[in-house]
């Protein structure tokens, strides 16, 4: 089944489908995919059958994006799910982001490729500690447009209530403006995704909302520029060793231009090579730009001499690391920390495709509830704070300023996202 405005050579961009556990996100990409022809109604019957047998009537839609079998037996989405969604100005890859808190590792993959985000918030539920942690990690991660589908909408309590959308709105808007957004710029569509209500059709019970369905508001999003005038910043994803090629690191180029023939170095490896060749999507390129996947084939460097984490740019803007004796500045916001924290807590950084354990030095200044505090004893759910940090490892990371793209990093432990936060300053020897 192919859409009506299939057509490849469309500008492509990521728009990912983000928000709690049960507010909807993958029935809501069913649908959006049932009710502009992507799929087929017989495919979705077929679902609904299956999901009827394994106790979970309802479920049709959301199977449609949640394949695993044993996502469909727990009822929630684990990996990320890749689909295409044809719009009249654009071809996009929907990644169906996991909602559970067990799978943030996979949404920091899978948020960090997308240029747009749909943030499910369900109208009986509001926000909660999900939304907030996908809404900053969204922030953190780079993605420059939002649009909200406040979901749900049908259900008993709410009954497509004007009030009841005005009042999840109220408290979206607030996490908006915390996460770093500005509401204003943000899109909240009353849906009912179960229905197809402004989702693509538009909703005969909410005659009071006047804005764009969800479907014109992702086909409506802004084209982001492309930073092609800017220095060479290449974070490197695996790198492989090809018998006959040599070795090939692999990446999703963030700003500048990667030009065969030139010389490039891999930071904080501290290595350069000339660029053999580029390949993309099984083709040889001449010259790749951000927002390319490429891989490309360096002289004279063997596979162990570079690794993921590493970033590649050139000579003149060496791409910026911190060494294990030097620190960083950071600006972060905690999510959600079981216990209150100080110096010395070491979590896991992941900053673009880097993971280093990274050590808290000095808490600089704490914001809580709106009260500064200048060299806060310990930190805790909720705050924010500016942290001289040190990696225990050299860590390729860069100033907001001057590379905001590099500079954004999320802090794991225990198993799950503890904070998100900025490099504001690099503090070298």
């Amino acid at each position: 089944m192919s859409s009506q405005w299939e057509d490849k050579s469309k500008p492509h961009l990521n728009i990912v489908f983000i928000g709690h556990v049960d507010h909807g996100k993958s029935t809501t990409v069913g649908r959006l995919l049932l009710d502009t022809g992507h799929i087929e109604q017989h495919v979705i019957d077929k679902n609904e059958q299956l999901a009827a047998e394994a106790g979970k009537a309802g479920f049709g839609l959301a199977y449609v994006m949640d394949g695993l079998k044993e996502e469909r037996e727990r009822g929630i989405t684990i990996d990320v799910a890749h689909k295409e969604l044809f719009t009249p100005n654009y071809y996009f890859t929907i990644i169906d982001a996991p909602g559970h808190r067990d799978f943030v590792k996979n949404m920091i993959t899978g948020t960090s490729q997308a240029d747009a985000a749909v943030l499910l918030c369900a109208a009986n539920d509001g926000v909660n500690a999900q939304t907030r942690e996908h809404a900053f990690l969204a922030k953190v991660l780079g993605v420059k447009q939002l649009i909200v589908n406040v979901n749900k909408m049908d259900i008993s309590g709410v009954d497509y209530s004007e009030d009841k959308y005005n009042q999840t709105v109220a408290e979206v808007d607030t996490l908006l403006k915390m996460a770093g957004f500005n509401p204003a710029d943000v899109p909240k569509i009353p849906c009912s995704s179960f229905h197809g209500e402004n989702l693509y059709n538009k909703s005969d019970n909410m005659g009071w909302y006047k804005g764009p369905t969800l479907f014109e508001a992702i086909d409506g999003i802004q084209m982001p520029p492309k930073p092609v005038d800017r220095p060479l910043r290449l974070p490197i994803q695996d790198v492989y060793k090809i018998s006959g090629i040599g070795t090939v690191p692999v990446g999703k180029i963030e700003t500048g231009v990667l030009n065969s023939g030139k010389t490039v170095v891999f930071n904080p490896s501290e290595q350069s090579a000339e660029v053999k060749s580029i390949e993309m999507h099984h083709t040889i390129v001449e010259k790749a730009e951000p927002g390319d996947n490429v891989g490309f084939n360096v002289r004279g460097l063997a596979a162990t001499d570079i690794r993921r984490g590493d970033v590649a740019g050139y000579s003149d803007s060496a791409p910026s690391f911190v060494r294990h004796d030097e620190t960083f500045v950071g600006q972060i916001q905690l999510m959600d920390i079981p216990k209150a924290i100080g110096a010395g807590y070491t979590p896991v950084f992941h900053a673009h495709t880097s993971q280093v354990a990274v050590r808290f030095v000095e808490l600089l200044e704490k914001t809580s509830k709106g009260q500064k505090e200048a060299n806060p004893a310990f930190l805790k759910t909720g705050d924010a704070c500016l942290v001289r940090f040190a990696p225990t490892k050299p860590m390729a990371i860069e100033q907001m300023e001057d590379f905001p793209e590099l500079s954004r990093f999320a802090i794991r432990d225990m198993g799950k996202t503890v904070a998100a936060g900025v490099c504001v300053k690099i503090e070298k020897k």
